[in-house]
């Protein structure tokens, strides 16, 4: 699995409301962060008593399977000199960026989740939401971009690239994925004349009374090509009656087509109607 900024953000943001453990009125830096990452000389509880908002960052970023695109250190001075050895440094924010605090960025760190002109959005562990020295716990926190307390930004090298404010990580950016291309419409089904009721309708209708309709489908269909063909007006065109108009109409096309006398005495053959079905996309079935 590709690591990706959203991964390690999605690892984050579920950590937040974790709270270290409480002991004699304090905060004491026991936090299955610390457990993680090990013991460090020199610190109390056998070398677990120790900041871990650097080892937080590490241990999502393990957790998401980028360990190897975040430093695994508990000190931030030292997680700033990884970035910037590897190139990787900027004043400007990105969005999985590790964030650092502090003159020369040793005070404290966190990831950034978002950011927009005047603030970034981050995940931070060790911390709390009052702005007091003693952390307890993951939270959000909203930060100012340009204050002084800001350092700089750790950018991870992402596969995909990294989405951030420094115009000279503009080529990085993540690609925006490709809207598919919308299926294209299937075309609709010819619609079939029946030949045998057609002539039915064509022999029937002009007898019955004015409208009758003996196969109303097959003759709206018909009507519409003669109307396209400039042989019978809209107001007739799709009554669905083979009434005389639609007769008179019909022996035009058949004229146009060469025939005369009692070849043309409007109603269907199987040569002309399938030529006006050619023409006016419909199926005739003889």
């Amino acid at each position: 699995m590709t690591a990706t900024a959203a991964g390690v953000l999605s690892v984050a943001r579920a950590e937040v409301g974790t709270h270290e453990t409480r002991s004699g009125g304090h905060w004491v830096n026991d936090s299955k962060y610390n457990k993680w990452y090990g013991s460090i000389p020199g610190y109390d509880r056998n070398g677990m008593d120790y900041p871990y908002c650097a080892v937080f960052v590490a241990w999502c970023a393990d957790k998401a399977g980028a360990a190897a695109l975040y430093p695994k250190t508990a000190g931030c001075a030292t997680a700033v000199a990884w970035y910037k050895k590897a190139g990787r440094f900027s004043e400007y924010p990105a969005v999985g960026a590790q964030v650092f605090f502090g003159s020369g960025g040793g005070s404290h760190t966190g990831l950034v989740y978002d950011y927009d002109a005047d603030w970034i959005y981050t995940v931070e562990g060790n911390t709390n939401i009052n702005g007091g020295a003693e952390g307890d716990g993951v939270y959000l926190k909203k930060r100012a971009r340009r204050d002084s307390y800001t350092y700089g930004y750790g950018y991870p090298k992402f596969a995909e690239g990294i989405k951030s404010a420094d115009p000279a990580y503009a080529k990085e950016a993540p690609k925006a994925p490709a809207k598919p291309k919308p299926a294209p419409a299937k075309p609709k089904p010819k619609p079939t004349v029946d030949l045998s009721e057609l002539i039915r309708a064509a022999k029937l209708d002009p007898k019955a009374a004015q409208g009758h309709q003996t196969y109303a489908a097959g003759v709206k269909v018909v009507e519409a090509a003669l109307k396209a063909e400039g042989y019978l007006s809209a107001k007739y065109a799709g009554d669905g009656s083979y009434g005389t108009t639609t007769v008179a109409a019909y022996q035009k096309w058949q004229k146009a087509l060469g025939y005369g006398g009692k070849d043309a005495d409007g109603i269907p053959g199987t040569t002309s109607l399938t030529r006006l079905g050619a023409k006016h996309g419909f199926n005739v079935k003889p």
